[in-house]
């Protein structure tokens, strides 16, 4: 053999196991690519895709921190401090039929007394809504409330109910029934609600009704918000045939606050109510008034941030005249 013909042959050899070599390599894959979060701006800020469908979600909440004053506030105590977390969960998407929305909220609450207990854990609202129709436990129209914390123009707020409201944008209408057990004393309580509301300009009136069918006894509220000056006026009135899970109080009452915007963080907001014919039974109204004064200040301390203080002297011809109020601090999210 020659060299020409070890040469040649080496060559072959080595052509023959690279052309091997090439047809067993390994090629790796294309990475699968990643799904990142995206921001959904069709219902507000806040929502996101929940990955691989089309529901947007948005999770909110707050911590809050509030120290309440006034006689036996805490068993023999003349203040209480309790802290809470607040976390809802907002879930929306379109559908032929319009927006559906599953919504849950839940409060944590700690407080060292002894009636309350050091723990307690609270479903707010669990509902699911398609277009106006709601179904769930939710908060009632009678929740509704005046600004600032000197008023109180509803009783028993929540129930598990089935509403529907229509929203024509200045002009709404909306009918509910509500569950009313363990808001009444007798059983297979059932109550209706019915609210109708206008705006226009910076005006607005809701005139809403409830009525007890168990008790078969109903109450009635206005409320009208103005916008006057560097604030917002408010006012609103109740009456009641007799006590009923919508109100109970007294036979009537008024009610009116003005929110005095003095700067872009801070507000004071006086307040004052009267009640007439407080109820002195559980099926009847008697023949006793009270009064309420009061004023709540509001402080933005940053963005997310928040205090509040409220003062109130109440003054009730069948009982002794009390001072009560708050000062609460909260981080919203």
């Amino acid at each position: 053999m020659n060299i020409k013909s070890l040469l040649l042959g080496s060559a072959a050899a080595l052509a023959a196991v690279s052309g091997a070599q090439a047809a067993d390599a390994i090629v790796a894959a294309e990475p699968e690519p990643m799904e990142y979060v995206r921001v959904c701006d069709a219902f507000g800020t806040g929502y996101f895709y929940i990955p691989g469908t089309e529901t947007c979600l948005k999770i909110g909440g707050f911590i809050r921190v509030q120290g309440n004053f006034g006689e036996d506030r805490s068993g023999s105590s003349d203040w209480d401090v309790f802290s809470r977390a607040y976390l809802s969960f907002d879930a929306k998407s379109d559908t032929e039929y319009g927006t559906l929305t599953g919504f849950f909220a839940g409060e944590f609450n700690a407080d060292n007394d002894s009636d309350a207990g050091d723990s307690l854990i609270d479903v707010d609202e669990a509902y699911i809504q398609l277009g106006g129709l709601k179904a769930g436990f939710f908060y009632s129209w009678w929740d509704k409330g005046l600004n600032g914390e000197t008023d109180s123009i509803g009783e028993n707020t929540e129930f598990n109910s089935i509403a529907y409201l229509y929203d024509g944008g200045t002009f709404q209408a909306g009918i509910a029934v509500d569950e009313l057990e363990a808001a009444t004393t007798k059983p297979n309580g059932v109550g209706i609600e019915g609210i109708v509301s206008a705006t226009l300009g910076g005006v607005s009136v809701d005139l809403l009704g409830g009525f007890d069918t168990e008790r078969e006894e109903g109450a009635i509220r206005g409320l009208l918000s103005a916008d006057v000056g560097p604030g917002t006026f408010q006012a609103a009135a109740i009456w009641a045939s007799d006590p009923n899970a919508y109100w109970s109080d007294s036979e009537w009452s008024v009610a009116a606050s003005y929110r005095f915007n003095a700067t872009e963080k801070f507000a004071i907001t006086p307040g004052v109510q009267y009640w007439g014919s407080l109820q002195d039974s559980l099926t009847s109204f008697g023949d006793d008034d009270a009064w309420r004064v009061g004023v709540t200040a509001d402080y933005q301390i940053t963005e997310g941030l928040a205090s509040r203080f409220t003062i109130n002297y109440t003054d009730p011809d069948n009982g002794d005249e009390e001072v009560t109020g708050f000062l609460r601090l909260q981080r919203d999210f």
